[in-house]
Protein backbone atom coordinates (compact mmCIF):
# COMPACT_ATOMS: atom_id res chain seq x y z
CA UNK A 1 0.00 0.00 0.00
CA UNK A 2 1.39 3.46 -0.81
CA UNK A 3 2.33 5.78 2.01
CA UNK A 4 1.78 9.51 2.38
CA UNK A 5 4.36 12.13 3.18
CA UNK A 6 4.20 11.53 6.92
CA UNK A 7 4.11 7.74 6.73
CA UNK A 8 0.31 7.55 6.83
CA UNK A 9 -1.42 4.82 4.88
CA UNK A 10 -3.01 6.22 1.77
CA UNK A 11 -5.47 4.92 -0.81
CA UNK A 12 -6.19 7.09 -3.80
CA UNK A 13 -9.59 7.34 -5.41
CA UNK A 14 -10.95 9.32 -8.30
CA UNK A 15 -14.48 10.60 -8.73
CA UNK A 16 -16.26 12.89 -11.17
CA UNK A 17 -12.99 13.54 -13.00
CA UNK A 18 -11.42 15.16 -9.94
CA UNK A 19 -8.63 13.35 -8.11
CA UNK A 20 -9.08 13.05 -4.37
CA UNK A 21 -6.77 11.36 -1.94
CA UNK A 22 -8.26 9.58 1.04
CA UNK A 23 -5.79 9.17 3.88
CA UNK A 24 -6.18 7.17 7.08
CA UNK A 25 -4.39 8.46 10.16
CA UNK A 26 -4.33 6.86 13.58
CA UNK A 27 -3.99 9.71 16.00
CA UNK A 28 -5.33 12.89 17.54
CA UNK A 29 -7.47 15.03 15.22
CA UNK A 30 -6.52 18.17 17.17
CA UNK A 31 -2.90 17.72 16.01
CA UNK A 32 -3.76 17.51 12.29
CA UNK A 33 -2.44 20.33 10.11
CA UNK A 34 -5.23 20.74 7.55
CA UNK A 35 -7.29 23.51 6.04
CA UNK A 36 -10.30 22.28 8.01
CA UNK A 37 -10.83 19.93 10.93
CA UNK A 38 -14.33 18.50 11.29
CA UNK A 39 -15.84 18.47 14.75
CA UNK A 40 -18.35 15.80 15.72
CA UNK A 41 -20.32 18.44 17.62
CA UNK A 42 -23.44 18.36 19.68
CA UNK A 43 -26.32 20.59 18.59
CA UNK A 44 -25.55 23.26 21.19
CA UNK A 45 -22.19 24.01 19.49
CA UNK A 46 -20.89 24.87 22.95
CA UNK A 47 -18.54 21.94 23.49
CA UNK A 48 -19.00 18.53 25.02
CA UNK A 49 -17.13 15.26 25.38
CA UNK A 50 -15.07 13.19 22.98
CA UNK A 51 -13.85 14.89 19.81
CA UNK A 52 -16.03 17.94 20.52
CA UNK A 53 -14.48 18.54 23.93
CA UNK A 54 -10.94 17.94 22.67
CA UNK A 55 -11.35 20.44 19.82
CA UNK A 56 -12.77 23.11 22.13
CA UNK A 57 -10.05 22.53 24.76
CA UNK A 58 -7.11 22.54 22.35
CA UNK A 59 -8.54 25.18 20.01
CA UNK A 60 -9.08 27.64 22.83
CA UNK A 61 -11.72 30.26 23.59
CA UNK A 62 -11.85 31.64 20.03
CA UNK A 63 -13.81 28.59 18.84
CA UNK A 64 -16.33 28.87 21.67
CA UNK A 65 -16.72 32.61 21.02
CA UNK A 66 -17.51 31.92 17.33
CA UNK A 67 -19.95 29.17 18.32
CA UNK A 68 -21.72 31.54 20.71
CA UNK A 69 -22.06 34.11 17.92
CA UNK A 70 -23.61 31.44 15.69
CA UNK A 71 -26.03 30.44 18.45
CA UNK A 72 -27.11 34.03 19.01
CA UNK A 73 -27.64 34.73 15.32
CA UNK A 74 -28.47 31.80 13.02
CA UNK A 75 -28.73 28.76 15.28
CA UNK A 76 -30.66 29.83 18.35
CA UNK A 77 -32.13 26.34 18.72
CA UNK A 78 -28.82 24.67 17.90
CA UNK A 79 -27.36 23.14 14.78
CA UNK A 80 -29.69 20.52 13.26
CA UNK A 81 -28.47 16.93 12.85
CA UNK A 82 -26.78 16.39 9.49
CA UNK A 83 -25.94 20.07 8.94
CA UNK A 84 -22.54 21.76 9.12
CA UNK A 85 -21.19 25.21 9.92
CA UNK A 86 -17.66 26.64 10.20
CA UNK A 87 -15.80 28.66 12.80
CA UNK A 88 -12.24 29.73 13.33
CA UNK A 89 -9.83 26.97 14.34
CA UNK A 90 -8.42 29.04 17.18
CA UNK A 91 -5.13 27.49 18.30
CA UNK A 92 -5.49 24.33 16.20
CA UNK A 93 -3.11 23.85 13.23
CA UNK A 94 -6.00 24.42 10.80
CA UNK A 95 -7.78 27.40 9.26
CA UNK A 96 -11.31 26.32 10.17
CA UNK A 97 -13.30 23.96 12.31
CA UNK A 98 -16.36 22.61 10.53
CA UNK A 99 -18.91 21.55 13.13
CA UNK A 100 -21.45 18.88 12.21
CA UNK A 101 -24.00 17.10 14.38
CA UNK A 102 -24.15 13.37 13.79
CA UNK A 103 -27.21 11.26 14.49
CA UNK A 104 -27.57 8.97 17.48
CA UNK A 105 -27.67 5.37 16.22
CA UNK A 106 -31.00 3.58 16.52
CA UNK A 107 -31.97 -0.07 16.06
CA UNK A 108 -35.51 1.01 15.19
CA UNK A 109 -34.95 3.84 12.72
CA UNK A 110 -32.55 4.06 9.77
CA UNK A 111 -30.63 7.32 10.21
CA UNK A 112 -27.93 6.51 7.65
CA UNK A 113 -28.90 9.44 5.43
CA UNK A 114 -28.37 11.86 8.33
CA UNK A 115 -24.90 10.44 8.92
CA UNK A 116 -24.05 10.68 5.20
CA UNK A 117 -25.34 14.26 5.25
CA UNK A 118 -22.75 15.17 7.90
CA UNK A 119 -19.93 14.26 5.51
CA UNK A 120 -21.56 15.87 2.45
CA UNK A 121 -22.39 19.08 4.31
CA UNK A 122 -18.89 19.34 5.79
CA UNK A 123 -17.40 19.01 2.30
CA UNK A 124 -19.86 21.60 0.98
CA UNK A 125 -18.78 24.06 3.69
CA UNK A 126 -15.12 23.28 2.96
CA UNK A 127 -15.74 24.10 -0.71
CA UNK A 128 -17.38 27.41 0.23
CA UNK A 129 -14.32 28.29 2.32
CA UNK A 130 -11.81 27.19 -0.31
CA UNK A 131 -10.43 24.48 1.97
CA UNK A 132 -8.65 21.68 0.09
CA UNK A 133 -7.56 19.39 2.94
CA UNK A 134 -10.19 18.20 5.42
CA UNK A 135 -9.65 15.99 8.48
CA UNK A 136 -12.69 14.00 9.66
CA UNK A 137 -13.26 11.97 12.81
CA UNK A 138 -15.47 8.86 12.71
CA UNK A 139 -18.71 10.83 13.22
CA UNK A 140 -21.34 9.31 15.53
CA UNK A 141 -19.27 6.20 16.34
CA UNK A 142 -18.43 7.23 19.90
CA UNK A 143 -21.00 8.14 22.52
CA UNK A 144 -23.73 8.30 19.81
CA UNK A 145 -23.34 4.53 19.44
CA UNK A 146 -23.09 4.07 15.66
CA UNK A 147 -21.48 0.69 14.86
CA UNK A 148 -17.91 1.38 13.68
CA UNK A 149 -18.00 -0.85 10.58
CA UNK A 150 -21.22 0.72 9.31
CA UNK A 151 -20.07 4.23 10.19
CA UNK A 152 -16.84 3.66 8.26
CA UNK A 153 -18.75 2.31 5.23
CA UNK A 154 -21.09 5.31 5.17
CA UNK A 155 -18.21 7.77 5.60
CA UNK A 156 -16.07 6.30 2.82
CA UNK A 157 -18.96 5.81 0.36
CA UNK A 158 -20.23 9.35 0.96
CA UNK A 159 -16.82 10.99 0.55
CA UNK A 160 -16.07 8.98 -2.60
CA UNK A 161 -19.41 9.98 -4.15
CA UNK A 162 -19.25 13.67 -3.18
CA UNK A 163 -18.82 16.33 -5.83
CA UNK A 164 -16.22 18.53 -4.20
CA UNK A 165 -13.09 20.54 -4.84
CA UNK A 166 -11.46 19.06 -1.73
CA UNK A 167 -8.20 17.38 -2.75
CA UNK A 168 -7.49 15.36 0.38
CA UNK A 169 -9.77 13.85 2.98
CA UNK A 170 -8.12 12.46 6.09
CA UNK A 171 -10.01 10.15 8.40
CA UNK A 172 -8.26 10.67 11.72
CA UNK A 173 -9.02 7.64 13.86
CA UNK A 174 -8.41 7.33 17.56
CA UNK A 175 -7.69 3.62 17.86
CA UNK A 176 -6.74 0.45 15.98
CA UNK A 177 -10.35 -0.78 15.81
CA UNK A 178 -11.54 2.36 14.04
CA UNK A 179 -8.50 2.35 11.75
CA UNK A 180 -9.15 -1.28 10.74
CA UNK A 181 -12.83 -0.54 10.04
CA UNK A 182 -11.96 2.39 7.76
CA UNK A 183 -9.20 0.40 6.08
CA UNK A 184 -11.73 -2.35 5.30
CA UNK A 185 -14.25 0.22 4.01
CA UNK A 186 -11.62 1.69 1.68
CA UNK A 187 -10.74 -1.76 0.35
CA UNK A 188 -14.44 -2.59 -0.28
Amino acid sequence: MPTGGRGHRVRGTTKTGIGMRIVLVRGDITAEAADAVVNAANSSLLGGGGVDGAIHRKGGPEILADCRRLRSSHYGRGLPTGRAVATTAGRLPARHVIHTVGPVWSRDEDRSELLASCYREALRVADELGDRTVAFPAISTGVYGWPMDDGARIAVETVRAAETEVEEVRFVLFDATAYAAFEAALAG
